[in-house]
Order: structure tokens, then sequence, then C-alpha cells
């Protein structure tokens, strides 16, 4: 066990998805007045816990392993397609289910048919993801200044 937490960039991936999952409900009452504690486990709001995850690993690929080694362009290029899953084909998946609840609510008012709501809040805006990257640079930071790579 003690040699799964010795991995610089797992500790630093798995800081950043914490970190991005923890700050969610602090900085929805900030934004909105209100605790939501259901967001430590949902998969939208600010920051996005996606990038967060993938920029600290790759990230920490590129500080404790060379920006130039095949492992940096991998973790690179799966940032790069979670991210964008994240911001764009969840996000437009989140719009779907909105619509379709709406659509629901309309068809079937006042009439006592059991429904379960689709899940409205999937992906990220820009600015959440914009945040998850952020957040997840400045926690790889943090740690390669604190645990520098191993001679």
């Amino acid at each position: 066990m003690g040699e799964i937490f010795s991995n610089q960039v797992l500790v630093c991936a798995l800081l950043g998805w914490f970190f991005g999952q923890f700050l969610k409900v602090p900085i929805e009452y900030l934004v909105k007045r209100r605790w939501n504690w259901a967001l430590w486990f949902s998969s939208g709001g600010m920051p996005s816990s996606h990038s967060s995850l993938m920029v600290s690993t790759t990230l920490a690929v590129g500080l404790y392993h060379g920006f130039g080694t095949p492992l940096f362009a991998l973790a690179f290029a799966m940032s790069m397609i979670v991210i964008y899953d994240a911001a764009g084909v969840r996000r437009q998946a989140g719009f779907h289910a909105q619509k379709i609840n709406i659509v629901f609510e309309e068809l079937f008012h006042g009439r006592p048919i059991p429904q379960e709501r689709l899940i409205e809040v999937l992906g990220h805006t820009p600015r959440q993801v914009l945040g998850g990257i952020f957040l997840g640079v400045v926690i790889t930071l943090v740690v390669y200044a604190v645990w520098p790579p191993l001679p």
C-alpha cells in the first residue's frame, strides 16, 4: 500500500480530483447561498473535477518524468479528450435532459405517471473547466514544491 502512495503522479491526481469535488459545495454556497451536499458526488459544478484530475496528472507526469516523454504525450492527449468531453458532449447531454424533463412535465402535468427525472448537470461550462484546469495546476505545483522528484 505504501508503494501506491509513494507514486507522486498518483498523489497529484488524487489530490486534484479530491479538491475538485470538495470545493464544489463551498463554491455553490458562495454563489447561490445554499448548501448542496449532493455536489460532492455529482459530475457537474464548479470546478470541474474531471479537468482538475487530468491536468494534475498530466502536469505531474511532465514534472516528474519529463515533458518530452511518450508518457507525457499520452497524458496530454487523454486530458484533451476528457476536458473536451466534460465541456462539450456531456454538457450537451445535460441540455437535452433538461428539455426532455420539460416535455415530460408539459405532457403529463396533473397525471400520476411516475417518471424519473434525467440528470441535467452532466457537463461543465467553459468557466468550470477553466476552474478545474487552474486547480489542477496549482495542486500539482504545490505537491511538486513540497515533494520534489526522487534522485
